[in-house]
């Protein structure tokens, strides 16, 4: 039985820590404890069947640190060879009857990600995924992400386990007291980014005690459609007589624990302090616990490095000011590759109320996709708004999606068989909120109904690459009332449909049913007000028009 079959409908027992054992063979102050794999495999195996033996469906492989920048090829591969027959040896000679699988443990490389760090985003990518093929070939079950504390190379290891093997992928991070992950990312932002990503299970270990996790998996229990994992420490550290000992017993751990269970947690174990002992305890606190069952949730998610903005409650604003269109200034200084104008736009729509940002880079003459890439990533350096990457050009639409530290907006794909099929891979593979324009090869439809028919016809499409319907917000697109009397009437019965009958979230760009009248601003705004009504989730707008005295030239 797969892995992901198991934990549906069970309660799975992960092992516990690695190092305590290991300290307590003798491992010496700065060793590495990947090399033990080679020099005291039988230490190894004793550990992996102690945990066997208490209970265990999953042991993790001696493989936390194995990575290129610690270890040559030739080293690494030998470590990760002999680390994953370390662990088919222990499960081969334990009597146990549990279901039992080896998940490869990747953790962090130990350097930090560009711009916290000098490790560029790709560079990461390849370190993983060389782990991943390394262990994926000697016939691992599973691939374990572990302790990480920086989104972007959680995103980095998550997306070279998916690039580099058909396996399961489990990811687990380590947040703070303060509930965020030590770059800043919070809970809801990490649920967001990982399950669009498409991570099959997702929770926290390491830095607390189970006590202390307690709000983090509420906030996933609430959000999160997928098994929740937790590998708490046991309870806080103090050292005594150079060993680092913590406070917790394996009964008062196993008691906290399992006490989360009715909280949707589907993967118990231990993580720094915890030996066999508290597997044990867990496994017999296991008996008496049922599981949860695992709830789908239906919240519209996106999110940047730091926190997620939800399109379920009140109207969120799109900035729509990082955009050539009418702007001789700003295409000019994006061709000699003056960045600086969209950081101030940037930052100016966060200062006066936007919840996410459109980026548009779709200049002729320019490089879009190494423009539209570097534009992303120097405003994650100082934006912490969610953003809307925005392009016609499928290839720069990937490289910006591939290097965003988060879930993004996608704008836009349509109702033509080429849209659907540049874009919807992309939504699949990278995770966000796509906005689904209804027009299609006949162009835009006049009536309401129509483009409603089109909604429908994407929803089908997008439901065949596993796409959720909560991951898209439809654009009934507003056209010039100059053209026709009944546009507005038309987009706005439009809104309502899509909200009642289909149950999906809409955007809109308001400033489209004004153009070529005077008073622009005026009818803008009594056609967003009518729009809300009508159930929009999200305008595209510019924010500054809340605030007539600090509009920009």
């Amino acid at each position: 039985m797969k892995i992901t079959e198991f934990i549906d409908n069970n309660i799975v027992l992960l092992d516990g820590g690695m190092g305590t054992l290991l300290q307590e063979r003798g491992i010496s102050v700065g060793e590495k404890p990947e090399l033990w794999n080679i020099s005291h495999p039988r230490a190894i195996r004793e550990i992996h069947s102690a945990y066997l033996d208490a209970g265990s469906n999953i042991i993790l492989t001696n493989t936390f640190g194995a990575n290129s920048l610690k270890f040559t090829s030739t080293d690494l591969k030998r470590i990760i060879s002999s680390a994953v027959e370390n662990a088919r040896y222990a499960i081969k000679s334990t009597k146990g009857k549990q279901q039992k699988w080896i998940a490869l443990d990747i953790g962090p490389t130990g350097r930090m990600l560009k711009p916290f760090g000098n490790l560029d985003f790709e560079d990461a990518v390849s370190i993983f995924s060389e782990v991943v093929r390394l262990g994926a070939d000697c016939g691992v079950d599973l691939i374990f992400i572990e302790t990480m504390s920086d989104s972007l190379e959680t995103k980095a290891a998550l997306l070279a386990a998916k690039e580099s093997c058909n396996l399961p992928v489990f990811v687990s991070n380590a947040y703070g007291e303060d509930g965020k992950l030590m770059t800043g990312a919070s809970p809801l932002a990490m649920i967001a980014m990982l399950e669009g990503m498409g991570a099959d299970a997702i929770g926290v270990n390491c830095s607390l005690g189970p006590k202390a996790m307690a709000s983090i998996i509420d906030e996933y229990k609430k959000y999160s459609s997928l098994p929740i994992i937790l590998k708490p420490n046991a309870g806080l550290p103090r050292t005594e007589n150079g060993m680092t000992l913590y406070d917790l017993s394996a009964k008062d751990f196993a008691e906290e624990v399992i006490s989360m269970t009715d909280r949707g947690v589907r993967a118990v174990g231990g993580c720094c302090g915890t030996t066999p002992e508290y597997i044990l305890s867990l496994a017999k606190k296991m008996k008496e616990n049922a599981p949860s069952k695992i709830e789908k949730k239906t919240e519209t998610l996106v999110s940047s490095y730091t926190h997620a903005v939800g399109l379920d409650g009140s109207l969120r604003i799109i900035g729509e000011r990082i955009n050539p269109t009418g702007k001789p200034r700003f295409r000019e200084a994006v061709k000699s590759g003056n960045m600086d104008i969209i950081i101030r736009e940037a930052v100016g729509q966060q200062d006066v109320g936007a919840d996410i940002l459109d980026v548009n880079l779709g200049i002729p003459g320019i490089d879009e996709p190494r423009a539209l890439c570097e534009a992303i990533c120097r405003i994650q350096e100082i934006c912490d708004l969610p953003l809307q990457i925005d392009s016609a050009d499928a290839t720069a639409m990937e490289a910006a999606l591939r290097r965003y530290n988060g879930k993004a907006m996608i704008n836009s794909v349509n109702g033509k068989r080429e849209s659907l099929d540049a874009v919807l891979p992309l939504a699949k593979k990278y995770g966000g909120v796509v906005v689904a324009l209804t027009l299609d090869e006949n162009g835009i439809p006049k009536t309401a109904r129509e483009r409603v028919e089109i909604a429908k016809s994407i929803l089908s499409e997008a439901e065949k690459y596993g796409i959720d319907k909560k991951n898209l917000i439809f654009d009934p697109l507003a056209m010039a009332v100059s053209a026709d009397k009944n546009a507005a009437k038309e987009t706005l019965l439009a809104l309502r449909l899509i909200r009642d009958e289909l149950g999906c979230k809409t955007s809109l760009g308001i400033s489209n049913v004004s153009f070529g009248l005077p008073g622009r601003e005026y009818l803008n705004s009594a056609f967003l007000d009518m729009a809300v009504c009508e159930g929009l989730s999200a305008a595209i707008m510019n924010p500054y028009a809340k605030n007539a005295e600090i509009l920009p030239e």
